[in-house]
């Protein structure tokens, strides 16, 4: 599969040989036409890590060779190469192997921005130590990510997983409590485990299942954020149901909150040192070649964790 044919990169775009490609649920919504694609036919794809083939004229700051990892919504990156905007590209730290970039750049961007920027609450402060927060999905890509992060920035972290063996990864993740939300109510669950008061924040990245029950989690001026869907679009909500207790609700995405290429460095400049250090750390549990795209979304829709390889590289693992 290829996104770019035989075109030289122009003016402030570098050519990209991509060596690994990430596998993010919202490449089911554009194939699905949850979300609409700019332009048909369409290349889905949010992140790649690949080896630059060649530099526009005139362009500084990239050379021929140069490692870089990129996400956006969306790239095209499943694709064997393409020509990207270099402004969309950051360099991946020596230490940091292209599986394992490719696999968290998006999800660990996204992760970022929710715990540092996206929630900020009546005191204008971020995650931290006195907060209650609460993540669905706990031991998915994104709500891994999540967990580790909140619990390092000192909050106790609650998340709901479907299977136990996703509830030892929540644990080991630094969920502090774990619900099994098909043997117990989880609404149930946070009243009691917050004495009653709710959380500070609920991360809700399935939608139509868990919105309401999202919702009656949050302690007065709790923040909702629904930054997924993948069990459907939540039923619509009246402004009024939000007063009951004050609550704030927001539906943010990663390229609202990386407008700039100051905010693109600022948010890879947090997250690098963190998966480095392995205060993140990334699981990848299978990896699959390009041909194999259509088997890999079947599978990611199958609720199981995944990644994407282009079929010229296989085999990584994220212990390497």
């Amino acid at each position: 599969m290829g996104g770019s044919g035989n075109r030289r990169a122009k003016g402030g775009e570098i050519r990209v040989k991509n060596k690994a490609i990430g596998l993010n649920f919202i490449d089911v919504y554009y194939r699905k036409g949850v979300y609409k694609a700019a332009t048909i036919p369409f290349i889905p794809g949010m992140e790649a890590v690949g080896v630059v083939t060649s530099v526009g004229p005139g362009l500084t700051g990239r050379k021929v060779g140069d490692l870089v990892a990129y996400a956006g919504n969306p790239m095209g990156s499943y694709a064997e190469e393409q020509i990207l905007p270099a402004e969309k590209v950051v360099p991946l730290p020596s230490t940091m192997y292209p599986v394992v970039a490719a696999a968290v750049i998006s999800k660990g961007m996204t992760a970022q921005f929710l715990v540092r920027r996206c929630f900020r609450n009546y005191h204008m402060t971020m995650v931290e130590p006195r907060h209650e927060v609460l993540v669905h999905a706990a031991a998915g890509g994104v709500g891994s990510l999540l967990c580790q992060w909140a619990n390092a920035l000192g909050a106790t972290v609650i998340g709901t997983v479907s299977t136990k063996e996703k509830a030892a990864q929540a644990k080991d993740d630094g969920c502090h409590h774990v619900i099994m939300y098909k043997e117990e109510d989880f609404v149930t669950r946070v009243n009691e485990i917050t004495s009653g008061k709710g959380v500070d924040v609920v991360y809700d990245s399935v939608g139509k299942d868990t919105f309401q029950g999202s919702l009656a989690c949050l302690k007065i001026r709790g923040y909702m954020v629904s930054f997924g869907q993948s069990s459907g679009t939540p039923d619509p909500l009246p402004l009024s149901a939000l007063a009951a207790k004050s609550l704030f609700l927001t539906r943010p995405t990663l390229m609202h909150y990386n407008l700039t290429r100051e905010e693109l460095l600022e948010t890879v400049g947090e997250l690098f040192p963190c998966i480095t250090s392995r205060v993140l750390r990334v699981r990848i549990n299978r990896t699959y070649p390009l041909s194999q795209a259509a088997q890999a979304h079947a599978d990611l829709e199958g609720r199981k964790t995944l990644n994407l390889l282009p079929n010229v590289r296989m085999g990584y693992t994220a212990d390497k």
